[in-house]
């Protein structure tokens, strides 16, 4: 219940959360350090790129044997790449890089002469129909209506409100004291005021006032990033869907309904709709694909992929512990 909980939203103040729980503030914040120092689940504040004028694309690289692993690592270290996976039996990363400009960056350049790299596609991510600040979760936990719904009501803290973005928006402008905030919650979505007032040296009521601006403005949302087991489900797959265009938008939101769907969006190229799954097993992706998937409308075509390893989410790269 509180990883959905935090899943509505991710700075809730812990007395939030407790009412609508039911149980003490107390009990909240003590769930929650014990979980967050596991690994289990941890609170992240995001960007939106489009808002910033960086085009996110999906690259997979298909290697030599062996390579993968080398080549996904150097992946992790960059600041502009985000879920770098392993898969395809070991010989295809999949990663998302986040590049300034409609032309992609060097990476992008560069990766087709990389050593051991035997191919690489790239496609622009043009729409999100599912994901940022939804997840599974969102559709499946335990949580009422009437719960969520208290959950966004405003409790005094930096509580979301809407955002209303109708059609293309300029890039949003950003200050060196900004990018210092949004690293600090891109480490740490649920950092104190205090805590960020010191990142960013502005005085607390600067740090509450940036934040509902940069959240009004679509810029910043939380997500939560937790461990397999929290869903118990162990089977992950990225799944390309080649569509015709007139059902590309039908596609997508029944996509995003479904819920093996995790993160669902259009994008260029011959596959020109991409899906995150997550399901209990084999068996039940198999079923998924021959049953939810088969039944949409327009579809011309299918690759799947399984992921077999994660080795950089949403979050920034923390170098493991010597």
């Amino acid at each position: 219940m509180l990883a959905h909980a935090l899943q509505v939203d991710g700075r809730a103040s812990f007395r939030r959360i407790a009412e609508v729980l039911g149980v003490s503030d107390q009990t909240v914040a003590r769930r929650y350090t014990r979980l967050r120092s596991a690994g289990v689940l941890r609170v992240l504040g995001l960007t939106d790129p489009l808002r910033l004028g960086e085009v996110p694309w999906f690259v997979r690289i298909r290697c030599a044997p062996s390579a993968a692993a080398q080549i996904g690592e150097a992946l992790v270290r960059r600041r502009d790449t985000t879920w770098v996976h392993l898969a395809g039996g070991g010989t295809e990363i999949f990663c998302l890089v986040r590049a300034r400009g409609p032309h992609g960056d060097t990476l992008l350049e560069r990766l087709p002469g990389t050593p051991r790299v035997v191919d690489v596609s790239a496609h622009c991510l043009l729409h999100v129909f599912f994901g940022q600040d939804r997840s599974l979760i969102t559709k499946t936990g335990p949580l009422t209506s009437a719960q969520v719904t208290a959950l966004k009501a405003q409790d005094g803290q930096d509580a979301p409100p809407e955002t209303t973005l109708d059609g293309p928006a300029p890039a949003y402008p950003l200050e060196e004291a900004d990018c210092r905030l949004l690293d600090a919650l891109a480490r740490d979505g649920r950092a104190s005021i205090g805590e960020l007032a010191v990142a960013t040296g502005w005085s607390q009521t600067t740090v509450r006032r940036r934040l509902a601006e940069l959240r009004s403005a679509g810029v910043l949302y939380f997500d939560v990033e937790y461990a397999p087991r929290v869903m118990d489900r162990d089977f992950r797959a990225s799944l390309w869907l080649s569509v015709e265009p007139s059902h590309l938008d039908a596609v997508g939101e029944a996509l995003a309904s479904h819920p093996e769907v995790a993160f669902a969006a259009a994008t260029t190229g011959p596959t020109n709709v991409f899906a995150s799954i997550t399901t209990h097993d084999a068996g039940s992706f198999y079923r998924y694909l021959t049953g939810p998937v088969a039944a949409l409308p327009g579809i011309l075509g299918t690759s799947t992929a399984p992921i077999h390893r994660t080795i950089k989410t949403a979050g920034p790269f923390v170098p493991s512990a010597p």
